[in-house]
């Protein structure tokens, strides 16, 4: 599945942003979709997660309580909305999708090509 990206940019700290993630060419909904993030030498983090129905959720500890994880399979999108943000959350964000609702990036076979965030102070 090619998943593609949508949304980030530049917001003042205890604003509000929404990312989009679409996916293409396989069923979207056979799949587990995951937001991942990384910031300047820094790994990859978790952010969140949702199963393929999007019922179940998980979230990294940095974000709980501020972003929420959806999906629109009809739409072949999942999103995650971001509020309260923190300088500290500027990353560029990935989208990702496998089988199995986990935090660890090598468990997710396809990935996005990322969209930067940034959050100024």
């Amino acid at each position: 599945v090619q998943l593609v990206e949508s949304g980030g940019g530049l917001v003042q700290a205890g604003g509000s942003l929404t990312l989009s993630c679409t996916g293409s060419g396989r069923t979207f909904s056979n799949y587990v979709t995951a937001w991942f993030r990384q910031a300047p030498g820094k790994e990859r983090e978790f952010v969140a997660g949702t199963v393929r129905n999007g019922d179940m959720t998980i979230y990294g500890d940095s974000v709980k309580g501020r972003f929420t994880i959806s999906r629109d399979n009809a739409k072949n999108t999942v999103y995650l909305q971001m509020s309260s943000l923190k300088p500290e959350d500027t990353a560029v964000y990935y989208c990702a999708a496998g089988w199995f609702l986990v935090s660890t990036m090598n468990r997710y076979t396809y990935w996005g090509q990322g969209t930067q965030v940034t959050v100024s102070s």
